[in-house]
């Protein structure tokens, strides 16, 4: 295999563990028997142990200067913590499996990140978001794969492929090389797990990422149930759903020249521009003619963004801090803020219903002059 098949086959199957798990979860608690509230409080606990553990566990990659290995066993672990879901259990057990497996697969996303992003250092021919675009067309895969398991084995069985997808994680990240012999490692202790912020730049994109990624929060949490109550039927809600994945992956595949002649300032200010636009649309109308192209600017508002704070991680943190810098950006620029407008969301849609999305502008708004700061710490 070449060396971007090895880190392909690393993002499709973790995002197929993704694309599997994220419709059913809810389900699968509810199945053995937990309440509404009781569901909600598992998922909260797996969100903020997640936090936490991501950086960690990029901190502990860094210190033994080994990442793979770290998300080899990462995944090993999440895939035996989630057969705990397949265990007759009450609501403590449940909280711990939980717990046990947000911990593990919590660094999993962004240690491929770092790794793929270090090795498409200084080769030309390993393209990034052609390599992980593997991983958005595994989720779409995976989502209907899902569908099918829980039709034909009820619902642990999204369960189960969830368990051999993060399995398969486990083989694939075991097939990426090993750091060289005397690879340089980050610092120990705090002086290293801080060093990526001490970083003007890396602070600069925290921010925007916070900005535009958190963004989606109403879209994610609200955006099936506001089309439902306009009356749009399920068929037509997937289709939108799935047309945002299909453009994401368009760019990540055919987007290149994009990518390149914008760099990470401009991708950014597209994605501020495009998350304007398209959640002013979503605020203002449910007409279909209008929502299709709407939901095709999820390339930018997501796919863009993604890849500005890859290209500015690859400029800006060196290499023996790459993956504390990876999972302190998935929590401190996406995660935490995305948890919190989440919460936000809820009164804000009970109280305004669509015409909350206009809050999610008024983010993306915000994250321009955000961007043009970063481009000036990115010139320093």
């Amino acid at each position: 295999m070449t060396l971007a098949a090895r880190h392909a086959l690393v993002f499709a199957t973790q995002f197929a563990a993704v694309g599997v798990i994220l419709p059913f979860l809810p389900a699968v608690l509810a199945g053995h028997g937990l309440s509404a509230e009781q569901v909600a409080v598992v998922l909260a606990v797996g969100s903020a142990v997640r936090l936490v553990a991501g950086p960690l566990g990029g901190r502990i990659a860094d210190a033994i200067g080994n990442a793979p290995a770290v998300l080899a066993a990462s995944a090993a672990i999440s895939a035996l913590a989630a057969c705990g879901f397949l265990l007759p259990a009450g609501f403590l057990a449940l909280l711990l499996v939980q717990a046990v497996h947000s911990a593990a697969i919590a660094p999993i996303v962004p240690l491929t990140d770092a790794v793929a992003v270090t090795a498409a250092r200084g080769k030309p021919g390993f393209d990034y978001a052609r390599v992980r675009a593997a991983g958005s067309i595994a989720f779409i895969l995976a989502a209907l794969a899902g569908g099918q398991a829980v039709a034909l084995a009820g619902i642990q069985g999204a369960v189960v492929v969830l368990v051999l997808c993060l399995a398969g994680t486990a083989v694939a990240a075991l097939l990426l090389p090993r750091p060289p012999a005397g690879a340089s490692r980050a610092a120990r202790g705090w002086a290293g797990f801080l060093a990526p912020l001490r970083i003007r730049a890396f602070r600069r994109l925290l921010a925007v990422s916070a900005l535009i990624q958190a963004s989606h929060a109403m879209y994610y949490a609200f955006g099936t149930l506001h089309w439902q109550a306009a009356g749009l039927g399920p068929g037509l809600i997937g289709a939108l759903w799935a047309t945002g994945v299909v453009a994401e992956v368009a760019l990540f595949l055919w987007g290149r020249g994009i990518v390149a002649r914008l760099g990470p300032t401009g991708l950014s200010l597209v994605a501020a521009g495009a998350g304007v636009l398209r959640w002013a649309i979503t605020a203002a109308t449910v007409d279909p003619l209008f929502l299709f192209p709407a939901q095709m600017l999820h390339a930018a508002t997501f796919g863009m963004q993604h890849l500005a704070a890859m290209a500015v991680l690859a400029r800006v943190v060196p290499p023996a801090e790459a993956a504390t810098a990876q999972t302190l950006h998935a929590a401190l620029g996406v995660g935490l803020w995305m948890m919190l407008v989440t919460l936000a969301c809820g009164p804000a849609y009970a109280a305004l219903g669509g015409l909350g999305f206009w809050g999610m502008a008024a983010l993306s708004l915000a994250a321009i002059p955000a961007s043009l700061a970063l481009g000036r710490a990115l010139r320093r």
